[in-house]
């Protein structure tokens, strides 16, 4: 079947944090007069009466003002200074009340009705030409020096302990018997967090409970489980259609054991944050991530003990996972301890996936970076969206990456929280040349599968046989093929979203220009003109 409009696409996402906006306003939006609870002017006031000195003569004679008027006044005041407080004491917590961002901020052009998306790039606030050849002269910082594995395995030298150098050969999937040690009837799944925060997954673990017992293998007199990681991992990019890709996947009877789409453990969990916003929470142990696939290792493994058509089987049965953020958000290190002089990450998600696996398939999933940023923010701005305030605020981005670039490396600018933070829309999630060179610094070309979400719209059936080969699945029946491609679109564009209808022309064209020397690269490393998207 073939999709339409591959720019309504969209794609969950699961964390999106706030973001301060502490910008000061420019001259532009006009001079009024506005009335507030603290001002003393009066519309029946009598004229000529001296202005300055009135509200001393109400505070001197009461009878000017009401008893209950001047108890009102005070009340109003003691709760504004309650709030403003309790602010200044939250963002203190937080760290943001001290925390100095890397760039200086710059007046932003405020959209009035007497202000069009044209003016605000006439102003000299961006320019382009010398932006661009900024992004082109960092080239050169673009690369990354790969870390050592002992560094890497010195990071968190337990979480390397839990996994073996090496897997089951005849197993398609990377499993490996744990030995069980301890009372056997102890509940394995109780402590589990992602069961605490999914219901769904809860019901699983409830399921898998019951049958736990049952695929507990004897190997010389110890008692043994089966314990997978993902055989395939979907990282990227958010609004680019990887939960429709995971769900169609998840119907083919090699991949229907799998179970939460977006764990988010690689880059988030496992460091003890589940939204950057709220701070640190609890950490994730590799133990409650390998719970996850326990559904597709008890599969297995009932399949290894029982017929040799069911080992078959059972050898066929892959792992997998699709959290967006693996490909590109390490904002956990600028949190970790010794991390706060670096100016971009010294280990990333993909460092960590390949010292325990590196053997692992990836699959990328991007689209026209302008209309995924569009994409992004329709689905994460819960309120007063339209096409002007997308507009203001990509040229509140533009402008902050811009005096970023001028003092940092591209890359630094790139993985820069405090710059993230400071975006009202995640520009940064667009430049895709840094991310797929980070991770191809790493892994093998032929691991990893980049696809682009207008061939998956406007060929379903021939990019879902692109992956199928890439996973080493199939052939497929008739039948199972005919719904995998009759299956409706998973997250596609909100109505309430689509009546605001498509970006201003001057934002695409402010968002083609941006990110043209981006796609250039990435078409370049890739040796595929279409991931430059040419705009007409």
């Amino acid at each position: 079947m073939s999709l339409k409009h591959s720019k309504h696409w969209s794609h969950t996402h699961t964390d999106y944090s706030y973001r301060p906006h502490n910008l000061p306003l420019t001259d532009n939006c006009g001079k009024r007069s506005i009335r507030t609870f603290v001002d003393f002017r009066h519309t029946n006031m009598p004229e000529g009466l001296d202005i300055k000195g009135f509200p001393l003569l109400c505070l001197i004679n009461l009878t000017c003002v009401s008893k209950v008027k001047v108890v009102s006044f005070l009340l109003g005041l003691v709760l504004t200074f309650l709030i403003m407080a309790s602010y200044l004491l939250m963002w203190d917590r937080k760290g943001l009340l001290l925390s100095a961002f890397p760039h200086p901020f710059r007046p932003m052009v405020i959209m009035t009705s007497a202000t069009t998306a044209e003016d605000s790039l006439d102003r000299g606030f961006i320019d382009l030409k010398t932006l661009v050849k900024m992004i082109n002269s960092n080239e050169q910082n673009t690369s990354r020096k790969v870390p050592d594995k002992k560094d890497v395995i010195n990071t968190d030298p337990r979480f390397f302990s839990v996994i073996p150098r090496h897997f089951l050969p005849h197993i398609k999937s990377p499993c490996w018997y744990e030995e069980l040690s301890g009372d056997i009837g102890t509940d394995p799944y109780k402590n589990n967090r992602f069961s605490l925060r999914s219901k769904s997954f809860k019901n699983v673990c409830d399921h898998m409970r019951a049958r736990f017992h049952q695929n507990v293998c004897d190997i010389d007199g110890k008692r043994f489980r089966l314990r997978c990681l993902p055989y395939f991992y979907i990282i990227g990019q958010p609004k680019c259609g990887t939960t429709d890709l995971f769900h169609r996947l998840l119907m083919l009877p090699e991949l229907k054991f799998n179970t939460i789409k977006e764990p988010h453990w690689w880059t988030r969990k496992r460091f003890g944050y589940i939204r950057f916003k709220k701070g640190f929470q609890e950490r994730f142990p590799i133990e409650d991530y390998l719970d996850l696939f326990d559904l597709a290792a008890i599969n297995i493994q009932v399949g290894i003990s029982g017929n040799s058509s069911g080992e078959h089987r059972a050898n066929e049965i892959i792992t997998g996972e699709a959290s967006a953020s693996t490909l590109w958000d390490n904002q956990a290190w600028s949190y970790l301890h010794g991390n706060e002089e670096q100016t971009e990450p010294l280990f990333l998600a993909q460092d960590f996936i390949h010292a325990v696996q590196p053997g692992a398939n990836i699959i990328i999933m991007l689209r026209d970076p302008v209309e995924r940023l569009y994409s992004d923010y329709l689905y994460f701005t819960l309120a007063n969206k339209s096409a002007e305030d997308f507009h203001q605020k990509v040229v509140e981005c533009v402008q902050l990456f811009q005096s970023c670039l001028s003092e940092r490396s591209l890359r630094s600018c790139v993985y820069n929280t405090s710059l993230f933070n400071a975006m009202p829309v995640r520009l940064t999630l667009g430049m895709y040349f840094v991310f797929v060179l980070d991770w191809l610094t790493i892994f093998q070309r032929e691991q990893i599968l980049v696809l682009r979400l207008e061939d998956y719209a406007a060929n379903l059936r021939k990019t879902l046989k692109t992956v199928l080969d890439f996973l080493g699945v199939g052939p497929l029946s008739e039948q199972v093929e005919a719904s995998l491609t009759k299956r409706p679109m998973s997250n596609t564009r909100r109505a309430k979203d689509r009546i605001l209808g498509p970006m201003l022309p001057a934002t695409r064209n402010l968002l083609s220009q941006f990110y043209q020397p981006f796609n250039s690269k990435l078409a370049s490393i890739l040796n595929k003109k279409a991931f430059l998207w040419s705009y007409s």
